[in-house]
């Protein structure tokens, strides 16, 4: 019975590793193809340590950050006014159509539909925090 109970538990454990290598490795696989994504973004946006402003804000430390508060910016209005706390579901309805979701943004891009490309961008934005170093 003992040797049967520890080869359960050592069965057991094999299969917790590979499922946590597999979900570690999916998620990094979510980022590099969100970093793919965010070239459609780098003519406007910088992220990562020493981004700064372009003709759209940086987006370091997006998550959890009030819409129009990034520092030196010149957000339009409605961007300052919109009372928008930035997180997944806001983002990933935003990024899908920013003029629906925001009227009057300064943002002129005509979104991304593709629910796939949209999960993975986010996953390459979030994972950045206000410094530009990636969260661990």
């Amino acid at each position: 019975m003992t040797k049967l109970t520890f080869g359960a538990l050592v069965a057991l454990a094999m299969t917790a590793a590979a499922s946590t290598a597999i979900s570690s490795n999916a998620m990094a696989q979510d980022a590099a193809a969100g970093k793919t994504s965010f070239n459609k973004c780098l003519a406007c946006h910088a992220i990562g340590e020493g981004a700064k402003n372009k003709v759209g804000p940086e987006l370091n430390g997006l998550n959890g950050r009030k819409s129009g508060t990034a520092p030196d910016y010149s957000y339009s209005d409605a961007n300052k006014n919109s009372g928008i706390t930035w997180d997944e579901a806001t983002f990933k309805e935003y990024i899908k159509d920013p003029k629906a979701k925001i009227p009057g943004t300064k943002m002129a891009f005509a979104g991304i539909k593709n629910e796939t490309e949209i999960n993975n961008l986010w996953t390459f934005i979030s994972q950045y925090d206000k410094d530009g170093k990636i969260k661990q």
